[in-house]
């Protein structure tokens, strides 16, 4: 049986509670039309964002990071090489990392290489419902998800108009949100930094994504109720989740 949605809301505000408390550094390997926003995101949950895909440096980022975002955004040949050094500096520091396919399901060489991604064992991948079924190889539904999760053994987070986390045994749905949050650029991608960030503060992998969701979800909502447009809500989505706060959780969550 889940816990109740009071239950999910504390779980949360507690991971949120410690990323405030303990700044992790999460290492962004991400889009470059990404990184500003992303970098927004983070810095206003609490976390601390870097960026560089230098070869004569990301080991030593990766290293003394608390997280790392993979994101294939940008396919660049310094970005697949700097993946393969991030991941091997990760491994070594037992440093967990997030897999976002970005637009895997518009090129097979993305594809392909996002496959040999999942063998080096991410904590959680981030995705929608077309990314999905090309990575994993058919239509997402509750059971193709917890099957992707299982044979990949990383939390799945499907996120769309409704948005599941997997982790082969527990499953939840996340219904907060708002439409402008598909109209602004890297919102994904800041998402899938967050996840990191959560990764950072919580052991339990399917608890951190569904708090990463869930949290900017509701700030999506609190900031769409004031936004003239996608220009102004991408900055009070930002501001939204700067001042989220425990009884806003507990008030607007929907977790099943």
């Amino acid at each position: 049986m889940h816990a109740p949605v009071e239950d999910f809301a504390d779980i949360a505000a507690d991971v949120l509670a410690r990323v405030r408390d303990r700044a992790p550094l999460v290492h962004c390997i991400t889009n470059t039309v990404a990184q500003n926003f992303t970098a927004n995101v983070l810095l206003a949950a609490g976390a601390a964002p870097s960026m560089t895909v230098s070869p004569e440096e990301i080991i030593g980022f990766v290293t003394t990071a608390d997280a790392l975002l993979i994101n294939l955004g940008t396919f660049d040949a310094e970005r697949r090489d700097a993946v393969d050094l991030a991941l091997g500096a990760a491994e070594a520091a037992r440093t967990p990392w997030v897999l976002d396919p970005v637009l895997v399901d518009r090129s097979s060489a993305r594809a392909a290489f996002a496959v040999t991604l999942l063998r080096r064992g991410p904590k959680a991948v981030r995705l929608n419902h077309s990314e999905f079924a090309a990575l994993f190889g058919g239509e997402a539904s509750d059971e193709a998800t917890a099957r992707a999760a299982k044979a990949c053994g990383a939390v799945v987070a499907l996120t769309g108009g409704i948005d599941v986390v997997a982790d082969g045994t527990r499953r939840a749905v996340i219904r907060n949100g708002h439409p402008l949050m598909g109209l602004v650029t890297a919102m994904g991608c800041a998402g899938s930094a967050l996840l990191g960030a959560a990764l950072a503060v919580e052991v339990d992998a399917w608890h951190a994504a569904i708090a990463a969701v869930a949290v900017l979800g509701v700030a999506g909502e609190i900031a769409g109720a004031s936004a003239a447009g996608p220009g102004s809500f991408a900055v009070a989505i930002i501001d939204a989740l700067h001042g989220l706060d425990r009884a806003a959780l507990r008030a607007r969550i929907k977790v099943t």
